[in-house]
């Protein structure tokens, strides 16, 4: 009888979280201040923990407007800066944005490609803008991705004369990225996942 080997090989999903436009100008004393952002970086801070634990590839996105008269995230202002409760390590990727989508014009996509990133989990902001279209480039490009709803934050909006609270506008882009694009889950429930 022929011995027989057997290799059993496990293969696990590379995952990264990508933290979006957690900068100070968002904030209550900031520029262009998001309804809740505090609680958003405090759920963020929690998820940044635990991708580093788990040892997560991590990447610190933040915006910058090109003019240095921007209504906020102007070049080199301290508004533009990541703020410290998600505060980068050293060693850990920072990429720099100059459009709405973290992928455009950057190279967020062959850093992940080089990491072998399979998922891919977003927190930040603003919902309605870099957080959706991030989350749809991040589906189109074949990442599974996570979007942690409670810790993102957006303002109020408003379209046609009409006042859109905040609250309305985060759950309207969740819903539609719940649809197609994204699992969508609290924070609470992704850490216990």
């Amino acid at each position: 009888m022929c011995g027989t080997s057997i290799i059993t090989e496990t293969i696990m999903s590379k995952r990264a979280l990508i933290l979006i436009d957690i900068q100070h100008d968002y904030f209550a004393d900031g520029k262009w201040p998001l309804h809740g952002m505090g609680t958003a970086a405090g759920n963020a801070a929690l998820i940044l923990a635990a991708a580093r634990a788990a040892g997560d590839t991590v990447v610190h996105v933040h915006h910058e407007f090109e003019s240095a008269d921007a209504p906020f995230f102007a070049p080199g202002s301290p508004g533009a800066q990541i703020h410290g409760e998600v505060k980068p390590l050293a060693g850990e990727t920072v990429v720099l944005k100059h459009n709405v989508n973290a992928f455009l014009g950057t190279d967020l996509k062959a850093l992940l490609d080089k990491a072998g990133v399979e998922n891919v989990t977003l927190v930040g902001a603003m919902s309605h803008m870099c957080i959706d279209a991030a989350a749809r480039a991040s589906a189109d490009f074949g990442y599974a991705t996570t979007v942690i709803h409670d810790a993102c934050a957006t303002r109020d909006q408003e379209f046609e004369g009409k006042q859109v609270p905040a609250a309305q506008v985060q759950a309207a882009y969740m819903a539609a990225l719940a649809f197609a694009y994204a699992t969508v889950v609290s924070t609470e429930k992704y850490l216990a996942g």
